[in-house]
């Protein structure tokens, strides 16, 4: 393997960190970037434009890649074109990193009885963030009896790509803002990703606070939960 370091580029050796993937994706394609690792077998290589940010989910496998195949991928980011040949090779020769178990069917329901979620996830993508999150969106599974200041309200999985709201929200009494405020925290983790300082996963960083407080309804939402902590 080339060493890099001479062209002012970082070199990787074969077995690398997230971190160090990250650093040299963003060395290589001189732009800032998030990374999410993900366990997905059907769409391994993607990425979008978020608010100059290139968002970009890779095959965790991939940590595993040598130069030849990195620089692939960094010329596909970069212009969106190429066979792939040296990505393609390392797909078919890391097979067996890949789950050899049949993906656990989820059955998804978005509409619930007071509240519509993919129709809250629609219009929040589109005013938010241009359309480019591809998340699936669905109500957990449970109905738990715990007040909503008591319940832990979203949560986004990164190697599903799934959105799940807690059903306590589906209420009557649960204003529609808080419930799409709560979609749209969510849908900022599938944007941003989990962005790591050093070997520390930053779950809500400073930047990730920052476009949290862009809700149109931001202080209406706190106003609302305060009230709901306070009861």
């Amino acid at each position: 393997m080339r060493n890099n370091a001479s062209q002012g580029q970082l070199g990787l050796c074969f077995g690398n960190t997230e971190s160090s993937l990250k650093n040299y994706l963003e060395e290589r394609l001189k732009r800032p970037v998030t990374l999410i690792l993900t366990e997905n077998s059907t769409a391994m290589l993607s990425a979008r434009t978020l608010h100059d940010v290139l968002c970009i989910r890779l095959h965790r496998m991939f940590l595993g890649a040598d130069d030849r195949v990195l620089d692939e991928i960094v010329s596909y980011l970069g212009n969106r074109r190429g066979r792939l040949a040296c990505f393609r090779r390392f797909v078919r020769n890391n097979r067996e990193q890949m789950s050899r178990k049949s993906p656990k069917r989820i059955l998804l329901r978005a509409r619930g009885k007071f509240h519509d979620l993919s129709e809250l996830f629609r219009v929040i993508d589109e005013a938010s963030f241009s359309g480019l999150v591809e998340s699936a969106i669905t109500w957990g599974s449970s109905s738990p009896r715990h007040p909503v200041r008591e319940s832990s309200l979203g949560s986004y999985s990164d190697r599903t790509n799934i959105i799940r709201i807690n059903p306590v929200l589906d209420r009557k009494t649960v204003p529609r803002y808080f419930v799409a405020f709560i979609v749209y925290h969510e849908m900022l983790h599938s944007a941003m990703g989990t962005p790591v300082t050093g070997a520390r996963r930053s779950i809500h960083s400073r930047e990730f606070r920052k476009r949290e407080r862009l809700y149109k309804n931001y202080d209406r939402a706190m106003a609302w939960e305060r009230g709901e902590r306070e009861r």
